[in-house]
């Protein structure tokens, strides 16, 4: 592996910004980006990538690499999409899975410092070069959105909670969603928001077929070797609220836990017999516009089995579906009206060298290739949800990406 080191090249939305001008004239594939917290680092950019359609086992079907030092070096971008229809019975809006391959990567350490890396060992291009010294100022991305259904979603919170009652489940994540146009480029859209919300597991994919803007807080999988990692997310609060109430709220503590047995579950169907372990248990972090309670569970994994493998028992995310995993997802397929879409599945980089990193693909907005847009928000549902409670939950996580006006985006 080839490293050098480029030194300050700005923040992570701005060097992503002068890439995708210059692939834009240059008429190269567009870049790839996660940004915050990733592989150790604060940003991993893939100057140009081609990212196309591929079948849904395969997308990062790459062997993990070992190297945990923060290097990354290269790898397979992609998106898996949520696999399970809405009740409308309606197809994808853009491919279930896409990725592509990048022999070379641009890396912000966690001090700001900035580093070349290929694969392959090869030196960077001149044209990267000439767009890191050429800044871009800032375009214009605006969604117009559409009212989402409060109605639907207050009717499927209702059968939730009958499906609890009678024993069906014991939580499930009922979801709606909002819809828009788009003026303007999906990138700059995703550059505007990272901006100015900073969220921990940001992503950006995009090809002919469309783009994924994903400002996700929650990691899904970390595999580094045969070590693997997932820090499931359930318990919300606005951020104006005392994050403190999130620890003495029954509701939300009992939603959490409830999501950490299952992710011990799906990883223990994998993980070598006695290592799955919980080191961090109802921690109160911070995500855009509010409070989130955030477990971690780990395991160690056989280092022959393949990232394949580790999706077929994990896959989709625990936190995104209910308990048990396969009868809340049969039902939610009545209760939600919609495909979720790449909402709720994962978004992330397969590295050969420095092993996979996967988000949860929330907070998410979906862009189709005539720049439609999707966002889709959701939430726990146990025993003693109240639906109008559930409600402002949605509209809270929506809120950042949205605005403020989100409130009055809802119809009755």
């Amino acid at each position: 592996m080839r490293i050098e080191r480029l030194g300050d090249l700005g923040d992570a939305p701005s060097v992503l910004r002068a890439l995708g001008v210059a692939t834009a004239h240059l008429g190269l594939a567009p870049p790839a980006a996660l940004i915050g917290d990733w592989f150790g680092s604060r940003a991993v950019i893939a100057p140009s990538v081609s990212v196309s359609a591929v079948a849904p086992p395969t997308v990062f079907d790459v062997t993990p690499g070992y190297r945990c030092d923060g290097a990354v070096g290269g790898g397979w971008f992609g998106y898996l999409s949520y696999p399970d229809a809405g009740a409308d019975g309606v197809g994808p809006r853009i491919p279930e899975a896409a990725g592509g391959w990048s022999d070379s990567v641009l890396r912000c350490d966690r001090d700001g410092a900035w580093w070349h890396e290929s694969l392959s060992g090869a030196t960077m291009s001149g044209w990267i070069e000439q767009a890191l010294r050429s800044p871009a100022e800032p375009g214009r991305a605006t969604v117009t959105w559409e009212p989402a259904d409060r109605d639907a979603h207050r009717l499927g919170v209702l059968a939730c909670l009958d499906a609890i009652a009678a024993g069906e489940v014991y939580q499930a994540c009922v979801c709606t969603q909002f819809t828009g146009v788009l003026d303007g480029d999906p990138l700059e859209f995703f550059t505007d928001a990272v901006t100015r919300t900073a969220p921990a597991r940001a992503a950006y994919v995009a090809g002919d077929w469309g783009a994924v803007a994903s400002l996700s807080p929650e990691l899904f999988l970390r595999r580094c070797g045969d070590a693997v990692a997932s820090s499931p997310i359930k318990g919300t609060l606005p951020r104006s609220a005392d994050p403190a109430a999130l620890r003495a709220s029954v509701k939300d503590v009992a939603e959490n836990i409830m999501i950490v047995d299952l992710v011990r579950n799906d990883l223990g169907r994998v993980a070598r017999t006695g290592s799955v372990a919980v080191p961090e248990l109802l921690a109160v972090r911070p995500a855009p516009g509010v409070w989130h309670l955030v477990s971690t569970v780990t395991a160690q994994v056989p280092s022959e089995l393949p990232t394949s493998a580790l999706l077929d028992a994990t896959f989709p995310p625990a936190s995104v579906t209910g308990t048990p995993k396969l009868r809340a997802r049969e039902l939610l397929t009545g209760w939600e009206r919609n495909r979720r879409g790449i909402y709720c599945g994962t978004v992330g980089l397969a590295s050969p060298s420095a092993g996979c990193e996967l988000n949860v693909a929330i907070r998410t907005v979906e862009f189709a290739a005539e720049r439609t847009a999707v966002l889709g928000v959701g939430g726990g549902i146990t025993a003693d949800s109240d639906p109008d409670r559930e409600w402002q939950e949605c509209l809270d996580k929506a809120a950042p990406i949205i605005g403020r006006a989100v409130g009055s985006l809802s119809r009755a």
